[in-house]
């Protein structure tokens, strides 16, 4: 669940997000751009040059990779906290250079749970800037996982990975961490990000709660001066609203729906760029496609490629 949207309420209803969306109000959209999230999770193990491989061979548009810093402060290509997870080693990536864990094979569990018996070197875990150099011309999504590294020094380590592949220009960061995302647009404005994640789950609550758009001062500056916004959420989120009382206060789940109303608030003055998560089934894939998204994140791009055949 994310984290508490915070609500004052006058009366004491409990607030429910479940939208209904008229489908014949919204009209035909051109096809969302398909991003393999892990690189393909559900085809190949994730973050794998196989993943990769598998991704673009099923015609998928972009990868979106996670990384993490290693011992010997290079970045590589994995997401769990535990190698354990999902290889036949154990530890924090942080405990290993990354050419010791170039023998860690990424698929063990992939191939457990799906009856196969891929092998290294095409499913060890890749370093970063060697995946960037092998793939010359493919947009990377950039999602940061390392829960030890200084954002500071992690910045500057990336500018020089970028710097090295000349791979500024397709390459995007994201993160969950403010911090990383700060760090990198202060260092440099040749690095490309996704906007905070909190600023846009609040922009997000706002249009669907209380019909309001409300862009931050920063975006509709970024917006003036010409450059394009990038989000990335969830099309559906399951949040906490919290709902203050003069004695106290209550607490109830409930999901925030993309509505077209919400896309339209983002796309103010047509800049921005919007990916939705989770895409995972041909229907949300249309609903997404309805609403006006640019780009959908999804497991199997063999499923949409093998459905649009």
């Amino acid at each position: 669940m994310d984290k508490i949207i915070k609500i004052t309420i006058q009366k004491g209803f409990t607030v429910c997000l479940f939208l209904l969306i008229g489908f014949s109000a919204i009209g035909a959209s051109r096809s969302p751009e398909i991003v393999a999230h892990r690189a393909g999770t559900a085809d190949a193990p994730e973050n794998t040059y196989l993943a990769i491989d598998t991704a673009l061979k099923n015609h998928a548009d972009a990868i979106w990779i996670s990384i993490q810093s290693t011992k010997d402060a290079k970045f590589v290509l994995y997401r769990p906290s535990d190698l354990n997870a999902l290889t036949d080693m154990s530890g924090q990536i942080s405990s290993y250079t990354a050419n010791e864990l170039k023998k860690a094979n990424a698929a063990i569990k992939f191939n457990n749970k799906n009856k196969t018996k891929y092998t290294l070197p095409i499913t060890a875990i890749p370093e970063l800037q060697e995946t960037l150099r092998r793939y010359p011309a493919t947009q990377f999504y950039i999602d940061l996982k390392s829960p030890d590294t200084n954002a500071t020094f992690q910045a500057k380590q990336l500018f020089n990975v970028l710097n090295k592949t000349n791979a500024f220009s397709r390459t995007r960061f994201y993160s969950t961490n403010s911090n990383y995302i700060n760090a990198l647009t202060t260092l440099s404005d040749k690095i490309q990000v996704f906007e905070n994640r909190d600023e846009t789950r609040t922009i997000l609550a706002n249009s669907i709660m209380e019909h309001l758009c409300e862009l931050p001062k920063a975006q509709i500056t970024a917006s003036n001066a010409g450059k394009k916004r990038w989000y990335g959420f969830e099309l559906r989120r399951k949040v906490e609203v919290v709902e203050h009382y003069t004695l106290g206060e209550a607490r109830s789940p409930a999901t925030l729906i993309w509505d077209k109303s919400a896309i339209e608030c983002f796309k103010k003055n047509d800049d921005a760029y919007i990916m939705l998560f989770g895409i995972n089934t041909l229907e949300d894939y249309q609903l997404a496609k309805q609403l006006g998204a640019d780009a959908v994140m999804v497991d199997s791009p063999k499923l949409f490629y093998t459905s649009n055949k």
